[in-house]
């Protein structure tokens, strides 16, 4: 019986094992930030960054193990720091934004991710981006603005921080790029999560509660939830093409908004679908035209 469910599994197209990966990758995220929100009615954002890492460490372990010290080993050590310093900021970020704000908000802002990949891919990577492309940035940063509902002039302050998370892990995908040139997936994960919870651990033990009873289901739940959504997301756009899949992330505000209604009574207002709407098509926007164009580069230097 097994055996015929993975031959029905491998019988699926690439795209169809892709979307359901990724479909499920997308329900774990969603269900993390449910734990993240209620873990920080009582914990400080840096303890549950301490504990995203070391839990994530060692439930990837098989895999460390399985690829050996000498597939471990690095001579890029400096940009593996550099990229677990900025992403791991940016992660703090995030969990703090998703305590303060509604996860439907919050969702939202992080779906700012590929309009900061836009500018990036120019003052970083020196790529040459298209002018529609950077009106669909601009149209999306407006999203963002109506998400944000600024009252008075003034931005919410864990708006703020949800959108400079944005930015961070935007730097990180920029430099997993760099990596990825020469460092297979599962080292860049080892460095990540290894060096994330060797910086993260001072900052943690300065604002430290000892856990008891429901937090520490909470931090369980962060472990394990932000790991198999990862690796959910890995095995995905392995099978799958990007362009195709990454528009499917976005239905996780669908499930934000339904968590948050039924765990912390949120209600989202007009204005949050709304912008989200101008974010998520801008962003697929700028997918396509990505994908497009890596595929018009061999028929230009033809």
């Amino acid at each position: 019986m097994i055996g015929t469910a993975r031959q029905a599994w491998l019988s699926l197209p690439g795209n169809g094992r892709g979307a359901i990966w990724i479909t499920v990758g997308t329900v774990f995220f969603a269900l993390n930030d449910v734990a993240v929100k209620t873990a920080g009615l009582t914990m400080h954002p840096l303890q549950l960054g301490f504990f995203r890492y070391f839990l994530g460490f060692i439930l990837l372990m098989p895999l460390f193990y399985q690829l050996g010290w000498d597939g471990l080993k690095t001579e890029r050590l400096g940009l593996h720091f550099l990229r677990a310093v900025i992403a791991g900021t940016g992660q703090i970020a995030v969990f703090y934004s998703v305590i303060h704000l509604m996860l439907a908000d919050a969702t939202s802002i992080s779906f700012s991710r590929p309009l900061f990949m836009t500018l990036l891919a120019v003052l970083i990577l020196g790529e040459v981006v298209a002018w529609r492309r950077w009106v669909a940035t601009a149209i999306g940063f407006i999203g963002v603005i109506i998400v944000a509902r600024p009252g008075d002039g003034v931005i919410e302050p864990a708006a703020l921080i949800g959108l400079s998370a944005a930015f961070l892990f935007s730097i990180g995908l920029v430099l997993i790029r760099r990596l990825g040139s020469t460092e297979p997936p599962t080292r860049i994960l080892f460095y990540y999560h290894g060096i994330g919870t060797v910086l993260s651990f001072g900052p943690a033990i300065w604002v430290w509660k000892q856990p008891i009873g429901q937090e520490w289901v909470m931090l369980l739940m962060i472990g394990i939830f932000t790991t198999v959504a990862m690796i959910c997301f890995v095995r995905g756009f392995v099978v799958g093409e990007v362009s195709v899949l990454g528009p499917m992330e976005y239905t996780r505000l669908v499930y934000a908004a339904i968590l948050g209604y039924l765990v912390f009574a949120e209600i989202p207002v007009i204005w949050t679908w709304i912008g989200s709407a101008i974010i998520v098509a801008s962003a697929i926007f700028i997918a396509r035209s990505e994908a497009f164009g890596r595929k018009s580069k061999p028929a230009e230097s033809d």
